[in-house]
């Protein structure tokens, strides 16, 4: 790349950065997730869009690949092994019904587009898994993290995060087109990957952190991230997925350990996870929208539909009120950005169609503006129904 190519890239990047800046203040502004703002900026500025940015693209390929990375890594910092396994002895039979319930939708989809089997596996981990950030941030801001269908709520979720670690690997091996055998003993290499990570990290936990920990924000900083990108690395190597790689390197870190590493890269994580949404968007032309919006529609009707019903059925077993049940099932619409990183990963292997990446995108677009809106009117319509006058905030934790 000559003195012009260089300085026309740092320009559209700057102009990328700013603009995602500007769109997160205004996502920020009107209260909901800035996930499906960044996705119409890359669609704005990418294929078939208004300009084509082209001069950022071998940058932009690369901090994607580390907002993946960095995603996985803090969703893996979230969690101890012994919360994990606490988490899976609590919630599997709602989870098993979560995985039954919505992934299903996006198959019967995939199928009836004739999208084959590698269609149909992309589509079910895109509908099925919703997104955690979004919805803590909606428990969050709506005062709910202290309610009683509140665990019910987030052990569906660690659920959902450990079936990643088994969905990635095998999502990856039918991607690279490698076969149903082939397949399933990368799916066995994940298993014992992570059955071995939490005995480790169960046992060793603190061996692990203080090899990694440092006093010195600089030196624990470039340890914490070269770690990672070595983790994954190594794990796409094999074919079990970068992504599963810097998630069970995050387990493995524990207490003011994992704290101080999610302090530090929270911020690298935002920026890198923005340009990876805006890849995607900047990967799908406009105009392959139209001919899939009524399947994204559908989708999003069915699935909406379905994890209220999840939701629902998890905290009645945890002793929730009916109230209790319908903010639990709504609360876990939103899908975000573990959708986009399933459909990226199938988009960026060359194994989907235009349509698939189209449908992914309307659909997250749907979801991730729908969930946030669902949760906040799902308990003032419920108490209109019933006719019961609104819970003071001092009595919230129902």
């Amino acid at each position: 790349m000559g003195e012009s190519g260089t300085a026309l890239a740092l320009i559209q990047l700057g102009a990328v950065l700013f603009g995602l800046g500007v769109l997160g203040r205004i996502a920020a502004k009107i209260g909901m997730s800035p996930i499906p703002l960044y996705l119409i900026g890359g669609l704005v500025f990418g294929t078939g869009g208004l300009v084509e940015l082209r001069h950022a693209d071998d940058f932009l390929h690369l901090a994607s690949e580390i907002g993946v990375v960095l995603l996985l890594l803090l969703l893996g910092l979230e969690y101890s092994a012994a919360e994990l396994v606490t988490g899976m002895r609590r919630s599997w039979p709602a989870g098993l019904l979560d995985i039954v319930l919505n992934a299903t939708p996006g198959v019967l989809v995939a199928v009836a587009l004739g999208w084959g089997t590698t269609g149909a596996i992309a589509m079910a981990g895109v509908t099925y898994i919703s997104s955690s950030g979004i919805v803590a941030k909606v428990l969050n801001d709506l005062g709910r993290l202290g309610n009683r269908e509140t665990p019910a709520i987030l052990s569906i979720l660690v659920f959902e995060d450990l079936a990643m670690a088994g969905y990635l690997p095998v999502l990856t091996a039918v991607l690279a087109g490698v076969g149903l055998v082939a397949g399933l003993q990368t799916l066995g290499i994940a298993l014992a990957a992570v059955t071995g990570v939490l005995v480790v990290a169960l046992r060793f936990g603190r061996q692990v952190s203080a090899v990694l920990a440092s006093k010195d924000r600089e030196v624990f900083l470039l340890k914490v991230l070269g770690a990672a990108l070595l983790v994954a690395g190594v794990a796409s190597a094999v074919q079990v997925s970068a992504a599963v790689g810097a998630f069970l390197l995050g387990i493995a870190v524990s207490d003011s350990t994992a704290r101080d590493a999610t302090k530090i890269l929270e911020p690298l994580r935002d920026l890198f996870a923005a340009l990876f949404f805006v890849l995607f968007g900047l990967s799908t032309d406009p105009a392959s929208i139209p001919p899939v919006l009524l399947w994204a529609v559908l989708l999003a009707v069915v699935t909406t539909a379905t994890k209220v019903a999840t939701g629902w059925w998890a905290a009645k077993r945890g002793g929730a009120t009916p109230l209790g049940r319908v903010r639990a099932g709504t609360a876990l619409v939103a899908r975000g950005e573990f959708s986009i990183v399933i459909a990226g990963l199938a988009v960026s292997a060359g194994a989907v169609s235009d349509e698939f990446a189209a449908l992914a995108t309307t659909y997250v677009l749907l979801m991730a503006m729908l969930g946030p809106i669902a949760a906040r009117v799902a308990e003032p319509v419920v108490r209109i129904v019933k006719r019961q006058p609104p819970v003071p905030k001092s009595e919230v934790g129902e």
